[in-house]
């Protein structure tokens, strides 16, 4: 299945609770739209202490294709809540694949709400990503809970569940089966379905009995 065919829909924007990896959800997304001949733009509004930024990827993006919606380079390194104003431009053009990487936390969510009125308009997904490794979000109660929290804030309903768990270096194949198992269990409790579970493409033989949507890992820390 192809990136435009599981996720079907203009505007695909990713939330989630801190740490869960959105930005990297975000950026393997926009490059597979991208590699699939779409017109992509990918928006990084995570402006609420952002670890990872699609923006420090600009050179990768543009490379392949994707337009990078970001602050200003004078702000690329401040975590402040200034909103780049090309953003409109994904909104309204709907020749365009849009990606947009929200801050985590409703905290972070706050953004969507400026722009509620607009993406309303639009043919949106809002995707949760579910992540068993990450402590505070490690049962289902409390990933559906943060999880009801963003949607409130955010004035938005999520539409899908998104399975992104891993370890870094250390992932293995049974680290993602065990966040299947999370997604599942938060599905259950609120009634969004699971979309996909990430995995790095070397897991792939391993894991074909999951619908997944494999990934390379583009999101490294600066030592690795």
């Amino acid at each position: 299945m192809t990136a435009a065919q599981r996720f079907p829909h203009r505007l695909t924007i990713v939330t989630g609770h801190y740490g869960t990896g959105k930005t990297e959800f975000s950026v393997n997304l926009a490059l597979a739209l991208a590699a699939e001949g779409a017109r992509t733009a990918l928006a990084d509004l995570d402006i609420v202490n952002p670890y990872f930024r699609s923006r420090e990827r600009r050179e990768l993006l543009e490379g392949a294709g994707v337009r990078l919606i970001a602050a200003s380079q004078a702000l690329a390194d401040a975590d402040v809540p200034a909103l780049p104003a090309e953003l409109h431009a994904v909104l309204e053009d709907r020749s365009v694949r849009g990606v947009l990487d929200v801050g985590g936390d409703p905290s972070g969510a706050r953004v969507l709400a400026r722009y509620r009125p607009r993406i309303l308009k639009e043919d949106y997904q809002l995707l949760c990503i579910v992540n068993a490794a990450r402590p505070e979000v490690r049962t289902a109660e409390r990933s559906a809970e943060y999880l009801r929290a963003i949607e409130a804030v955010a004035g938005l309903r999520c539409t899908g569940l998104v399975n992104n768990t891993h370890l870094c270096g250390e992932t293995a194949p049974e680290d993602i089966r065990e966040g299947a198992a999370l997604a599942e269990e938060v599905s259950q409790i609120t009634g969004i379905p699971v979309v996909c579970h990430t995995a790095e493409r070397r897991f792939q033989d391993r894991l074909r009995d999951l619908p997944l949507f494999p990934m390379e890992i583009r999101m490294k820390k600066p030592w690795e």
